[in-house]
């Protein structure tokens, strides 16, 4: 691999339940991970009243459990880009190319992998 590598991940696509959506990050974070990417960003929505829905707040509780300090380095959603920015492109320079997509965005979370 040459370079940082950053990718996406909806976890949106197909409407799945709270569970099944963050099973499925699990899965591609491990897989990202194995792969050599250094950057998800994890499209989770904000919920139809705009604060958060059950997806965004379970994804953002599951990265910061003890047992996903194996795989995840850190993480910012991206109503808080703003502040971490510069932290997170020291370590995957390759996010700035998605800054538009990732500035004040409550339906996406930057993750960085280890």
């Amino acid at each position: 691999m040459t370079g940082n590598k950053v990718v996406e991940l909806n976890l949106e696509y197909g409407s799945p339940s709270v569970s099944v959506a963050i099973q499925n990050m699990k899965n591609a974070l491990t897989t990202y991970k194995k792969s050599g990417y250094k950057a998800v960003i994890v499209i989770h929505g904000y919920g139809s009243t705009g604060i958060g829905g059950g997806i965004k707040l379970a994804v953002r509780k599951c990265l910061d459990d003890n047992s996903m300090r194996g795989i995840v380095r850190m993480f910012v959603g991206g109503e808080d880009w703003i502040n971490n920015k510069r932290s997170m492109l020291d370590i995957c320079r390759d996010l700035e190319g998605y800054d538009r997509r990732i500035a004040n965005n409550n339906g996406v979370v930057v993750v960085i992998l280890r």
